[in-house]
């Protein structure tokens, strides 16, 4: 049979470091095998992507148009050498960010061709496409917030995705709510503004029918 891939995505300070944890705690409960990733990442060459995209001392000078490559060359190599074996084994993978985050991001906020941005994300993962993606969405202030909290307890952590504007971090919001209304039958809209077991709650609620269907 074949697996179930679950994306989660968000804007800044949206909970997905926390809720991801909880959903695979939870999806092993079942006895489900499940792994975790996260973008951009999750294989040797990934890891080194990540580092060049966000905490190298020598990145500053990053064109949007070389943000868009290094960030689906991550992901290529991922949906490859991990993905797509684990899902033709009948597992699950839940991933913390996936596509959507470039069409967010590079697309939406960077202004990149939304055209263009849709080409290099078809060359990156082919026919890999998630079953379900759980968009958490908090309020730009809310996000803001936490955003200022995050880089006040991790000052030694410089991330150069989090050093945008305001202007930056409102395209890249406008970005997913229309990506969520374009395609309301994989994206669920996760309110994540409540307590951390009342998202967990209303995750579970979408994910669980899912996996009830997939037998480990």
């Amino acid at each position: 049979m074949k697996g179930l891939f679950i994306t989660f995505e968000g804007n800044e300070g949206s909970g997905k470091s926390t809720q991801v944890p909880l959903l695979v705690e939870k999806l092993r409960e079942w006895g489900h095998t499940v792994k975790v990733f996260r973008e951009p990442g999750g294989t040797p060459i990934g890891e080194e992507i990540r580092h060049t995209l966000k905490h190298s001392l020598s990145n500053a000078a990053m064109t949007s148009e070389a943000e868009l490559l290094l960030m689906n060359a991550s992901r290529a190599q991922l949906v490859r050498e991990v993905i797509r074996p684990a899902l033709a084994r009948g597992e699950i993978i839940v991933c913390d960010r996936f596509y959507d985050s470039t069409t967010a991001y590079q697309g939406y906020g960077r202004q990149l061709d939304l055209l263009t941005v849709k080409h290099v994300i078809d060359l990156a993962v082919g026919d890999t496409r998630p079953d379900l993606t759980l968009f958490l969405k908090v309020p730009q202030a809310v996000s803001e917030e936490r955003l200022r909290s995050r880089q006040s307890t991790m000052p030694f952590l410089r991330d150069r995705m989090e050093e945008a504007d305001r202007a930056f971090f409102e395209r890249v919001t406008k970005g997913y709510d229309a990506i969520a209304a374009e395609h309301p039958d994989r994206i669920k809209v996760i309110h994540a503004v409540g307590t951390i077991e009342e998202i967990q709650s209303a995750i579970w609620r979408v994910a669980a029918p899912l996996a009830a269907t997939r037998v480990s």
